[in-house]
Formats: C-alpha cells, structure tokens, sequence
C-alpha cells in the first residue's frame, strides 16, 4: 500500500450486499468494473476459486466476457487467499467493525460494515488502520 504506486490507497472503496452470489451477478459486476475504464484499457481482476468466478466447461460466461472486453481475470491458487492484495482490507473491516461484537440482526452488521467503509474512505492515512492493513499484507 504505502509507496506501492500499483495500488491506489486514496481509491475510496464501496461495498454493495446481494442476497445471491451467482455467476449472472459476478458478471454484472464486472461490466460495472469494465465501465470505469475507456475499453483500451486493459484490466485485471483478482479472484478466488469461488465458482461463480469460474468458467466451466457447462458455462464458459466468464472467460467469454473477458476475452471479449479486454479483461484479465486472475485466479489466487487454493487456500491462498492471502495473495490477493485486497484481503489486507477485509483484515482491517474485521479488527474495525466486526471483532467483539455481537449484532443482533443481519441489518445491523451490515450497517456496522457500511459505516466502516465510509469512515475507511475519510481516514486513509490513519496510523492505526494503516498497521492492521500493513501487518496483514504479503503480496
């Protein structure tokens, strides 16, 4: 993160909850991520094994739509998802928003969630959130 000019760390992030994680809802995302950038652009997203990122042979949707709209999808080998750069965040949610609590409905937790992300995006350089993040990062 800090002095890695590959990884934005100003890049304000959003989190948008599906009741559903299929492959139709992981390609709409990833034509909302093609959208950012002009198509000459070529980008790269970082995925687990998680099936709904997959092609499979019965459904080769994900590959197809890659191929097609200049998109490298890269997958993190199994049980190692600690190399895929975005889990240093994950970590921090956690250490923030979700250790020692105990939420009494789905809503509340989401909104515990929700307002870690918004006071993540106003405190980027804050030391605390910066060690946690750090303190987990490998790749």
């Amino acid at each position: 993160m800090a002095g890695d000019p590959s990884w934005p760390t100003r890049a304000p992030r959003s989190s948008t909850l599906k009741k559903t994680k299929n492959r139709t809802e992981f390609l709409v995302f990833c034509r909302y991520l093609r959208s950012l950038y002009s198509p000459e652009v070529r980008i790269a997203i970082v995925c687990d094994n998680f099936s709904p990122h997959l092609s499979t042979k019965k459904d080769s949707r994900v590959g197809d739509w890659a191929a097609e709209n200049n998109v490298e999808i890269a997958y993190v080998p199994t049980n190692a998802s600690y190399l895929n750069r975005i889990e240093c965040h994950f970590t921090a949610l956690r250490y923030f928003a979700l250790n020692g609590t105990d939420h009494q409905s789905h809503e509340e937790q989401n909104s515990m969630i929700r307002r870690y992300i918004a006071w993540r995006n106003c405190h980027t350089d804050n030391p605390a959130l910066r060690a946690v993040s750090l303190r987990s990062k490998v790749a």
